[in-house]
């Protein structure tokens, strides 16, 4: 009788476990996706466009959906400053950075009002990257772009650097279309924040 008391104890304490472990995934996952329906768009003194992948000096189609939404911002005067962000992955000959400086200059931002990030490897190198940017030149406010379910990620990394930011995720991304590729990407958003969380780093 002690040893089946015993492991109804422990079952009870695995279930209690489970459901708490469920009932935190489901709210982070709430979050994640409560944030990429905003758009919180303002007047700000930067727009910064978080790089993805590139090939070869063009944007891939998930990168070039951010810089479209972001050139967006600029044009209706959102804000006068471009900050676009992405190093090189292995291989590369050029950055990410570079890629979408000269897709913004093609489509009529001037070269002047583009400010470049181009040495990060993960979303926090860029956050940091950005912020010791936006410090140097006292720009102060921030508008941040990128697909929907990277924002909650990149807005809590924004306000841990000190930086003052809001969100406007782009609503063309491939993502959007594609239900694998959206629960593909939340799930990796939520291993992302346990990691950023748990030991202050992450993809």
């Amino acid at each position: 009788m002690k040893h089946r008391s015993r492991a109804r104890d422990l079952l009870g304490v695995a279930i209690i476990g489970c459901l708490g472990i469920a009932a935190v995934t489901g709210y982070a996952t709430y979050r994640v996706w409560a944030q990429g329906q905003r758009d919180e768009q303002r007047p700000a003194d930067a727009i910064v466009v978080m790089g993805a992948a590139q090939y070869d000096g063009r944007p891939s189609p998930i990168f070039a959906a951010r810089l479209d939404h972001a050139i967006e911002l600029y044009r209706a005067g959102v804000a006068p400053r471009l900050v676009v962000t992405g190093g090189k992955a292995d291989g590369d000959r050029t950055t990410e950075a570079a890629a979408a400086r000269a897709y913004a200059i093609d489509r009529g931002v001037p070269a002047e009002a583009i400010l470049v990030e181009d040495r990060s490897r993960t979303t926090l190198e860029s956050i940091r990257a950005v912020g010791a940017i936006l410090r140097a030149r006292e720009l102060r406010s921030t508008v941040f772009v990128s697909d929907r379910p990277h924002m909650l990620r990149v807005l809590r990394m924004a306000a841990d650097d000190g930086i003052a930011a809001c969100g406007s995720p782009t609503g063309t991304s491939p993502i959007e279309d594609d239900p694998m590729r959206r629960a593909d990407a939340t799930v990796h958003e939520l291993l992302a924040l346990v990691q950023y969380f748990l030991v202050g780093r992450a993809p």
